[in-house]
């Protein structure tokens, strides 16, 4: 009988897997998941051992059947799902799966026209000599409505790759979010490499749903904006999600925004 896993993860990126080692298995086009196991409680990002709890592992994402096949065809990119792996010579294959919540992971290199928030607070944090740093964006109401985090990606290094492939682990940032808000929907996290830029945005969009979202996903052809209509289901699978849980599964019940609010979209 094969070894078992079972927790809450991450559906970090679906992927064609990479040619390592010559693995026999490689270059024949095959998808997995990279998916990142989500704690029964909060890591403490300043903990040293606060990287590796993110480290992630992959799962092949073809050759399923009957309901299974279904469930896993529909999974995307920021899923949370409840789910069962099965070893196989190392290999990890799943076994059952259950979708908590439909937060989104969209990835995009080489963007065209990175708006103006990303750009002057990159300027900002670049004449401080600091690699990092974050602001809330704010609606035309004054209203939060994302919290933006950029991150350096000198020449030499793969910044967008390294979160993609979730070895620099963003699952902190989206936990932030979510321990900041007094609301329950589903987010939508943009991965942006700008072409003319030395940065990585992470942008963690509060409302899925919102303005915002679809605005970002119109300029960086990144799914249905508002071209498709507010209410429109997403031509990906997106439909809305009525969930009442937050991206860990717990509810959400603070009233703190700990973001500086340094500029507005």
């Amino acid at each position: 009988m094969d070894p078992t896993t079972s927790g809450r993860f991450r559906v970090h990126d679906r992927r064609q897997r990479p040619d390592i080692d010559d693995d026999a298995r490689s270059g024949d086009d095959a998808e997995e998941f990279v998916l990142v196991e989500l704690a029964d409680e909060p890591v403490d990002p300043t903990d040293p051992d606060a990287a590796d709890r993110y480290d992630p592992l992959y799962a092949t994402a073809e050759g399923y059947e009957g309901d299974l096949a279904d469930a896993v065809d529909a999974l995307r990119p920021g899923f949370v799902v409840d789910a069962t792996l099965a070893w196989t010579d190392g290999s990890a294959r799943l076994q059952e799966v259950d979708v908590v919540r439909e937060t989104r992971f969209r990835f995009a290199d080489e963007v065209e026209g990175m708006f103006e928030a990303a750009v002057e607070t990159w300027r900002q944090i670049r004449a401080e000599g600091e690699p990092v740093g974050s602001i809330t964006t704010r609606s035309n109401d004054g209203d939060p409505n994302g919290a933006l985090y950029l991150f350096a990606d000198a020449p030499g290094s793969d910044t967008f790759d390294e979160v993609r492939t979730g070895r620099l682990p963003i699952e902190p940032l989206v936990a932030r979010v979510n321990d900041s808000r007094d609301d329950d929907g589903p987010r939508e996290v943009f991965v942006l490499r700008p072409a003319a830029h030395e940065f990585v945005a992470v942008y963690v969009v509060f409302d899925r749903d919102g303005v915002l979202a679809q605005t970002v996903r119109d300029t960086y052809d990144l799914g249905a904006g508002l071209a498709a209509g507010l209410d429109a289901s997403y031509p990906d699978g997106d439909d809305g999600d009525s969930s009442l849980l937050d991206d860990s599964g717990g509810s959400e019940d603070s009233d703190d925004d700990d973001f500086d609010a340094l500029d507005r979209l």
